[in-house]
């Protein structure tokens, strides 16, 4: 079939500019070929990814509790035996010895994530739902003015086309309130509507049509021949005047002029209590889908829009340089395309600032799991690594942009998920390292698996049920309340006891360090030659057992208990092994001992974790290391996977360097792709045509974590006494020059607007959300003010930093 595809503008009035709604819409020309093309929705549950394809349109399902495998104990019961004879060897420079001894002992007891093939396995994988198929009558037809439009503001896949000059409209949401994802499908000519639905999954499910509906079920293997969690899908067609035949198990609909389809997916996975089977998923999606077919399209589309705004509108931030008109007229990938090679495109960083918190509000909300290594989304029935829970940075990540772009509430499933972890996490303490406390190595999934992975030169990273609570205490520090620290305490406390227990001297240096462990997924040389990853102490731990030390100490400060432990902290704080500066690289060392480096360039730059998302690398109180940290980044290059550069992105900006952040920024959202007709050839790392992150292969992570950094480059609020800072890593570009920010969140529980031109700081605004002192630092020649315009009597902290106390729910200005 040939297609003359047109495209047809349909654009806003922004509120400070007469241009389209760059920042706001992602637009395609084309029909999607693939995946990593087609425009994703989600209610944080239900996620639909669109191609729309007016011949035959396909919509991928997925739903987050969709996992295959199930509850098992892989820990080994023996392990801790071997545990002592490891360390021995780690404290004699034996690394080689007690990595074999570590491989053969300290690995999980089952097949463990089956090297990320775990669809058949114990661990299981999350994978597709299932499709839903479209496929229209008129095929032969030529199609014209196609468009296709996420609207990021209001969470709505649009495609329009024409055929013979009638048009034709598909309008795709998925709704929280509904519990469903409802399809519009009409056209402007009466009883031109002529398709047929189909639901498909090409495994362990069987389908049912009747009357309107279509009918799903099925059960995914739970791994060593045992059977998994049930699911359920329900589709059903309503239109006023079309008539809908069902047979072959799908539905014909044909002389309509509109038809909404209503679907719901299921599954019996019980979170958090996965022990136990929950309620059977059919009732509960034909009930979901019987309640939204008797609301009308636009009551649901605005009902559905009132919830999804009541978090997107929470901030924002918008580049206002002059704009080339010619950007309204382009597709996305145009703008990529076009933005890589140098051009100007003021809104394109906002638009992906947008598309993050997008696809955080649309992939985590509240009593749900948090998003796996594809967010919500997948095509696959095996996904690249399982689609899991990886704890060495990809989860993490996943949330980095929640407390500072106002979405503290979509950060709960993360906090409620590690919360979960703890009863698993101390039987794999005590099974490795005859422990109290909890811990979680690198891989993780809804059946709360904290045991080592099956390598161990990757799978022994122990640090991973640490590194989630600097989670818990980040979510505390944006929203200080007692009752909330008093729930994350014991989570905190009991990873302490676990990081506590396992020290050990180091014979060397009488530091104290963790053993066995790695840097995570890199290795390093000997003197002797020998390439291996296990090792005491590496840099990264020694930085994650700092700040968990140091937050559980304030926590139990805060809440007056615990004083003899605490006090024990602090004494076991100033004993691990400190920062180093390299003399082979002059960079922060990454491993105890100044190891050679076996990939100068590897992914995870793990050893400045102390710079982000920790903030014990500071200028203030290290500039020695601030220097080395910037040697290293330099070291490392600014190539990398996508969710690599993101956090490049962050380290820049920490570094206050706006230009280099920017350079790396470009990198993130380089165009992978290459569009030729119908053909699409993707390639390397940065961005694929819907903006999704390019690992390569598609991983959400790097999405969140550039969103976060993007906030970072405009406001900061770490390190001592949480100082918020305006505008700390600004570019110089001058598509950087002017902008304002709404609604973004610092520390200590404060909410800043602000505007800035000519690169400088005009206004700002902190209202104050908890009664806390305000930290901040002041542009030269501006000042504190009240909301009744009168100066505010501040202390000086240094250096252009000034602190005030503040009122619950009061404005303060900065001008």
């Amino acid at each position: 079939m040939k297609n003359a595809i047109h495209l047809v503008l349909s654009f806003f009035v922004p509120f400070l500019s007469m241009l389209a709604q760059t920042d706001q819409e992602i637009k395609f020309d084309r029909p999607a070929t693939h995946f990593t093309q087609s425009i994703p929705l989600g209610n944080g549950r239900l996620g639909a990814m669109v191609y729309g394809n007016p011949v035959n349109e396909r919509i991928v399902v997925n739903e987050n509790s969709m996992w295959s495998g199930g509850v098992e104990n892989p820990n080994r019961e023996d392990a801790s035996q071997h545990l002592p004879k490891i360390q021995r060897l780690l404290k004699e420079g034996k690394n080689k010895e007690a990595q074999e001894l570590l491989q053969k002992y300290f690995v999980s007891a089952g097949q463990g994530s089956a090297y990320g093939n775990g669809a058949n396995a114990k661990f299981g994988c999350y994978q597709i739902f299932g499709d839903l198929l479209i496929n229209w009558k008129n095929k032969q037809e030529i199609v014209s003015d196609y468009k296709r439009t996420l609207y990021l503001d209001k969470a709505l896949a649009v495609t329009e086309w024409k055929i013979d000059g009638v048009a034709y409209k598909e309008e795709v949401l998925t709704s929280a309130p509904q519990n469903a994802i409802i399809i519009r499908l009409s056209s402007n000519k009466a009883k031109s509507l002529h398709f047929r639905i189909a639901l498909e999954r090409k495994e362990n499910a069987k389908f049912v049509s009747n009357g309107n509906t279509i009918t799903m079920t099925g059960q995914l293997p739970g791994g060593n021949g045992d059977l998994g969690i049930c699911f359920a899908g329900y589709a059903q067609a309503n239109t006023a005047e079309g008539k809908v035949i069902s047979e072959n198990n799908g539905l014909t609909i044909s002389g309509a002029t509109e038809c909404v389809i209503v679907f719901s997916a299921a599954t019996d996975l019980n979170w958090p209590m996965v022990e136990k089977r929950g309620e059977n998923p059919l009732p509960v999606v034909q009930k979901a889908v019987k309640s939204a077919s008797k609301i009308s399209w636009n009551v649901i589309k605005n009902k559905h829009i009132t919830d999804y705004q009541s978090y997107y509108n929470r901030s924002k931030i918008q580049l206002t340089a002059k704009q080339n008109e010619a950007i309204s007229n382009l597709s996305t990938t145009q703008r990529l395309v076009r933005f890589a090679k140098g051009e100007s495109d003021v809104t394109l960083p906002s638009l992906y600032f947008n598309f993050g918190r997008y696809l955080l509000i649309s992939s985590s909300r509240p009593g749900g799991l948090p998003t796996n290594l594809q967010g919500l989304w997948a095509e696959e029935y095996q996904t690249p690594w399982n689609g899991d829970y990886h704890l060495n940075i990809n989860l993490q990540m996943n949330y980095w942009p929640a407390e500072v772009t106002n979405l503290a509430d979509c950060h709960k499933p993360l906090i409620d998920f590690t919360k979960q972890l703890v009863k698993p996490g101390g039987k794999t303490a005590k099974a490795y390292y005859n422990s109290d406390g909890w811990v979680a190595h690198v891989i993780a999934n809804p059946w709360k698996f904290t045991a080592p992975g099956e390598g161990a030169s990757w799978g022994s990273t122990l640090s991973g049920g640490a590194w989630l609570c600097e989670h818990l205490w980040q979510h505390y520090l944006y929203n200080p309340d007692k009752k909330l620290l008093k729930e994350i305490y014991p989570v905190l406390k009991g990873a302490s006891v676990f990081y506590k227990n396992i020290l050990i001297e180091d014979p060397k240096t009488k530091w104290l360090v963790t053993a066995p462990s790695n840097s995570p997924e890199n290795s390093y040389k000997t003197e002797d030659g020998f390439v291996g990853q296990t090792t005491m102490g590496p840099t990264m731990d020694m930085q994650i057992g700092r700040e968990l030390f140091a937050n559980t100490i304030a926590a139990a400060k805060l809440l007056v208990v615990d004083q003899a432990f605490a006090d024990t902290l602090e004494q076991l704080k100033g004993l691990l092994a400190p920062n180093q500066i390299s003399k082979k690289t002059d960079g922060v060392q990454e491993w105890i001992r100044d190891y050679d480096e076996t990939e100068p360039t590897h992914r995870h730059i793990s050893q400045l974790y102390g710079l982000y998302p920790f903030d014990e690398i500071n200028a203030i109180e290290t500039p020695l290391l601030i220097d080395a940290a910037r040697k290293t980044l330099l070291r490392r290059g600014d190539e990398g996977t996508g969710w690599s550069r993101a956090w490049k992105i962050n380290f820049w900006a920490r570094l206050e360097d706006g230009d280099h952040a920017l350079k790396v920024l470009k990198g993130l959202l380089a165009p992978v792709f290459i569009e030729n007709g119908t053909s699409y050839i993707q390639k390397g790392a940065g961005s694929y045509a819907n903006l999704f992150c390019a690992h390569p292969p598609f991983q959400i992570d790097g999405n969140f974590g550039g969103t976060a950094a993007i906030a970072e480059m405009i406001l900061q609020s770490n390190g001592k006494n949480s100082v918020i800072r305006l505008l700390p890593a600004l570019p110089t570009s001058t598509d950087w020059n002017e902008g304002n920010v709404k609604g973004l969140r610092a520390r200590n529980g404060f909410e800043v607007n602000f505007n800035w031109a000519d690169g400088k700081l005009k206004k700002a605004e902190i209202i104050s959300i908890s009664g806390n002192n305000c930290f901040v630092k002041i542009p030269f020649g501006m000042a504190v003010y009240d909301s009744n315009g009168k100066k505010v009597k501040v202390k000086s902290e240094g250096i252009d930093v000034v602190t005030f106390p503040t009122q619950k729910r009061i404005s303060y200005y900065i001008k």
